[in-house]
């Protein structure tokens, strides 16, 4: 059973620490679905996923992560990456240089509140070598690394995070 929207809107943690508990291919697959559905510039999707189980690669993504070994311990790590070249096609260079990021960043969202619907931990980790994560999972140049999402069953529950209030971030003009 998954949760409503807003519930896992404000119930998604940034998950550091797994229990040693796999996920189903299916829920992965439905992690995986909601990216996909995400918004994109002209709806150019210009995205690839790479679902990374293997021990030996996930320690290569944690040292590529300054040694975050959260990338590690997580049974799964998704890493999402941009297609620059996509975007650029129909958008030039403004495309390439933040459309793409853009639309990766809405894909990285969904995956992160899917999980939180799923009762799955994750976290958002954009401090990465881009060169090491590409040569660590021999990506082509045409792919851009933008997010690193390790995903499993939270170790222990995170505490609600202060937020500043939402008048205090708000413009009304």
């Amino acid at each position: 059973m998954t949760k409503d929207i807003i519930d896992a809107i404000k119930e998604r943690r940034s998950i550091r620490e797994f229990e040693e508990r796999d996920i189903s291919d299916a829920t992965i697959g439905r992690l995986l679905e909601s990216a996909h559905l995400a918004p994109s510039a002209g709806n150019l999707e210009p995205w690839k996923f790479v679902v990374v189980k293997r021990d030996d690669i996930k320690q290569k993504l944690a040292q590529a992560a300054y040694d975050q070994d959260s990338l590690h311990s997580a049974p799964v790590c998704i890493v999402v990456c941009a297609e620059p070249a996509r975007s650029a096609a129909k958008y030039g260079q403004r495309g390439a240089d933040l459309y793409c990021l853009q639309d990766t960043a809405a894909a990285t969202q969904n995956i992160l509140l899917t999980a939180t619907g799923y009762g799955l931990g994750s976290c958002w980790v954009g401090a990465f070598d881009e060169k090491a994560v590409i040569n660590s999972l021999g990506l082509s140049n045409d792919l851009r690394p933008v997010a690193l999402i390790p995903v499993g069953y939270a170790r222990e529950e995170v505490a609600e995070i202060p937020r500043r209030p939402v008048d205090e971030v708000t413009l009304v003009m």
